[in-house]
């Protein structure tokens, strides 16, 4: 059986390649050793994310996790992405989020939608005041 390279997706995939800041940034999917800290730095911003975000309204109402997030996910310190022009931001954000977007809409997003779906009865009795106190 003859393949061709089209038969198998490239593992580990091409990097997507950015140029922002004067320089290029290869961009590949998040990595295993990885996803500890990407999880408590996008927790925050987890419920503001769609399939297309609003870069400039993330940055604004996350900044801080925001730019921790274009740090780890492009590999870079952080002062390099504090440096970065605004439209460069979001640049490198959208591209970010291309490479890894089954992670951020393919499982992140469904998770967070499962919790609150699980957590809406509670939060309903909550509000009602008839929610059991904790003991």
């Amino acid at each position: 059986m003859t393949h061709t390279s089209t038969d198998f997706q490239t593992f580990p995939p091409a990097p997507k390649v950015v140029a922002v800041a004067g320089t290029t940034v290869e961009l590949t999917p998040i990595r295993l050793g990885e996803l500890p800290r990407l999880l408590a730095v996008v927790r925050p911003i987890a419920s503001d994310l769609s399939a297309e975000p609003d870069w400039l309204d993330l940055l604004a109402r996350h900044g801080e996790a925001m730019l921790d997030l274009l740090a780890l996910t492009t590999r870079r310190d952080r002062a390099w992405v504090n440096d970065l022009a605004l439209d460069e931001a979001v640049t490198l954000a959208a591209a970010v989020f291309e490479v890894n977007a089954d992670f951020f809409v393919g499982q992140l997003a469904p998770a967070i939608q499962g919790a609150a779906q699980r957590l809406a009865p509670t939060l309903g009795q909550i509000r009602a005041g008839t929610a059991p106190s904790p003991a």
